[in-house]
């Protein structure tokens, strides 16, 4: 059995049309949100290495999880270049060659990506929009990432922003 996190970055700033995509930093709701959805995982989720798109507003919402969630910033944290992507088929192709080994994921990436990655594992729609800052936790019934598309993913837990008190 396997387990993927996926969090989407926070809300970015389209403020600045010379920054290129990958350099946007968060606005300022993506910047309150980071911490407030660490300090909520904090509770739930066992603290573990990242996977993290280089993406600005991805690294910054990071940052902003290990704010609100002391014990993910004593964890590692990886780049990961591949993770720059809005196409779930680039994720697929990097998940299905993590080794078996690896338990669990926890990765921090894009729109469109994770909302059409999320429906290509369960085997049908069971998300429209990952929001900003949103959270699943999947459950994959696999021994084997290799194995990721021979059976449905469950969706067993998510968490947005919008509903934190």
């Amino acid at each position: 059995m396997k387990t993927l996190h996926l969090l989407r970055h926070a809300k970015s700033s389209w403020s600045n049309s010379k920054l290129q995509d990958w350099e946007r930093p968060l606005n300022r709701r993506g910047q309150r949100d980071a911490p407030r959805m660490g300090a909520a995982l904090a509770g739930s989720v066992c603290a573990q290495p990242v996977y993290c798109s280089p993406a600005l507003r991805a690294r910054l919402t990071l940052e902003g999880l290990c704010t609100g969630w002391p014990a993910l910033a004593g964890q590692s944290h990886q780049i990961c270049e591949s993770l720059y992507t809005f196409n779930h088929l680039d994720l697929l192709e990097w998940l299905l060659a993590v080794p078996a080994e690896q338990e669990a994921l926890f990765l921090i990436g894009h729109n469109p990506a994770f909302t059409d990655l999320v429906n290509e594992l369960a085997g049908e729609p069971v998300l429209d929009n990952l929001p900003t800052a949103g959270y699943l936790r999947l459950t994959l019934p696999v021994e084997d990432w290799s194995e990721l598309t021979r059976a449905p993913a469950v969706v067993e837990a998510q968490l947005f922003p919008r509903t934190l008190g």
